[in-house]
């Protein structure tokens, strides 16, 4: 039952960087160029992926999937985010503001859902190299990926659709750059309570068991490598799983920062800080970090510079 004095709301006013108004141009063309810059390179990865053939095998197909998981979460926060920038703080409707949490929550868990499959991966590529190719096959890594997108979408449903029945009273300041997951309950007058403990139910599976799973796969690869008698040996089989184990401990680092540690231990300026790290810099270094690891991606990129510039050179030449 709501309170006299208390007012059924139908949108928030998040506030942004409030703090920052002097330097709104300077923030609005930073974060605008990394936006344009991460749906480049992201893009990029899934078009090399798509059309040159030594990409077309389970680690790069499982890795085209992780860029349109980063380009999901980018554009669901980063073009609102500039939004509020440039306006100072901006209004954003109840269900627009849950629909944005929910695109949030599902690139996140479908992202970690694709780490742990690319882990699984790489564990059968050199714990087991001579069963690889018939473990994953086209069968399994189509279906991997088809899971993984599917499970993120039902974990993350399975918290929006009672969060979508809440309602909100006033205050409907929200002292963050999107909507997240604690900001929203905070605002609401409705019993939460069963929605926290659902929410910490649901982050084994999505969360919790596949973090484990990835470090119970890379000791096992650790220990395989280390069995190796080769110096080059040890470190070709370190390099196939190098960027992937970069990537993870970015994407983990970042997760355990903002959702683990205690809001309480952290200013409103810094929990924003980690949010743009793992909303905006994970995404934007994701295909930095394998295009510069990766000596196969670097190739791809080179035969596919050199055949536009063929191209181009012999339309000049008509």
């Amino acid at each position: 039952m709501l309170g006299k004095n208390q007012t059924i709301v139908t949108e928030f006013l998040l506030l942004g960087f409030q703090n920052l108004h002097s330097f709104k141009i300077l923030l609005f063309s930073l974060f605008l160029v990394i936006y344009i810059l991460t749906l480049s390179s992201n893009l990029l990865i899934i078009a090399l992926v798509s059309t040159s053939h030594q990409l077309h095998s389970p680690m790069y197909f499982f890795l085209a999937h992780l860029s349109l998981s980063d380009i999901l979460l980018t554009t669901v926060i980063v073009p609102n985010m500039l939004r509020l920038i440039w306006g100072e703080g901006g209004t954003m409707s109840v269900a627009g503001c849950i629909s944005q949490l929910h695109f949030y929550c599902c690139s996140v868990a479908t992202e970690s859902l694709l780490l742990t499959v690319m882990s699984y991966d790489r564990y059968l590529a050199i714990c087991h190299p001579l069963r690889y190719t018939t473990i994953m096959n086209f069968k399994l890594h189509l279906q991997l990926v088809i899971w993984s997108w599917l499970l993120g979408f039902m974990f993350v449903l399975l918290i929006i659709l009672p969060i979508s029945q809440l309602q909100f009273c006033d205050p409907i300041v929200i002292d963050h750059i999107f909507c997240d997951f604690v900001p929203l309950l905070k605002h609401s007058c409705s019993d939460t309570s069963l929605i926290e403990i659902e929410d910490f139910v649901l982050s084994f599976p999505s969360a919790l068991l596949p973090f484990v799973f990835i470090i119970v796969t890379y000791i096992c690869i650790f220990l395989t490598i280390l069995r190796i008698p080769s110096t080059t040996g040890r470190q070709k089989a370190f390099s196939t799983c190098s960027s992937h184990l970069t990537v993870v401990c970015t994407y983990y680092g970042t997760l355990i920062i903002i959702y683990v540690v205690p809001s309480r231990e952290h200013s409103f300026t810094i929990n924003k800080v980690l949010s743009l790290l793992y909303t905006v810099m994970t995404p934007f270094f994701n295909p930095i970090i394998y295009s510069l690891r990766n000596q196969v991606i670097k190739a791809a990129l080179r035969r596919r510079f050199r055949y536009s510039t063929d191209f181009w050179n012999q339309r000049r030449g008509r």
